[in-house]
């Protein structure tokens, strides 16, 4: 199971957060959020170990504005958190790889996503709410098992130390991985080294686990 942990900000932070060697690190581009990334330098993101995966957040922003961020930070994936269509994710993939966020509850119409299956390269179920994302709420994560698409999804939407040892009970096969966001704050856009260090251990256990009976 691969790791995102979203909304860094500050470059010491991100710093260390980088030496736990996530999969995944996002970047809040989106001035409505506590975690936007306005006053962060471009050059913040340089040193960061290839492995990783720079990841723009975007909600209803022009291709303009996102192909400039893509540039300035070196975005190597974006995840489109807003209305989005299929045809505008797709017009940025030949650039960097696609997440694309969907809010889901239980009356999610999991249809909606068969226009956008060849114009992403990966599906994202976060909480639906009012707004976009850092919630710190959850959903019933059994509705997931109406997904019957071949794209791989991100789960995100109130994970926590609490819960996380129920993300193991999800044996959907597209299940490609977790997102950290709002619950391992010590405050919005500031992540907590501690509770990130208890949480990699917890899933990389479980992801040994699952190799083994693999």
């Amino acid at each position: 199971m691969k790791i995102k942990v979203c909304g860094l900000k500050h470059p010491e932070n991100i710093k260390a957060v980088s030496a736990l060697k996530p999969d995944y690190m996002g970047f809040i581009c989106y001035g409505a959020s506590p975690r936007y990334i306005d006053a962060l330098p471009a050059d913040a993101l340089v040193a960061l170990p290839p492995a990783i995966h720079k990841t723009g957040v975007f909600v209803n922003e022009t291709a303009e504005t996102i192909n400039l961020l893509i540039d300035r930070y070196g975005f190597d994936t974006i995840q489109l958190h807003g209305d989005e269509s299929a045809e505008f994710s797709s017009t940025f993939r030949e650039k960097v790889t696609v997440i694309k966020a969907f809010g889901v509850d239980n009356d999610f119409d999991f249809s909606l996503l068969e226009n956008y299956a060849n114009n992403v390269d990966y599906f994202m179920f976060d909480t639906k709410t009012s707004g976009y994302g850092g919630s710190g709420k959850t959903f019933d994560w059994g509705i997931l098992n109406k997904y019957t698409l071949d794209i791989p999804f991100f789960l995100s939407g109130g994970i926590s130390l609490d819960n996380l040892n129920e993300v193991k009970n999800i044996t959907h096969p597209r299940f490609y991985a977790v997102d950290l966001n709002s619950r391992f704050e010590t405050e919005p856009g500031a992540k907590s080294i501690e509770k990130l260090e208890k949480a990699f251990d917890i899933i990389k256990k479980q992801t040994i686990t699952d190799e083994i009976r693999s």
